[in-house]
């Protein structure tokens, strides 16, 4: 019995840590994407005569 108190208080340390790290990792994945496709439209728009910024 003292294993499964172990394992469970355990988990319900580092679950909000794991999930805050997967919370930062999706969101750093979102961002980085996010930029990229901003990137290409830039250049695209800028490869085609359009000057997006002056």
């Amino acid at each position: 019995m003292n294993t499964v108190n172990d394992t469970r208080s355990l988990l319900d340390r580092h679950l909000p840590l794991l999930v805050g790290l997967l919370a930062a990792l999706l969101a750093g994945k979102a961002l980085k994407k996010m930029f990229w496709t901003a990137f290409g439209m830039y250049w695209a728009l800028r490869a085609s005569g359009i000057h997006p910024f002056g």
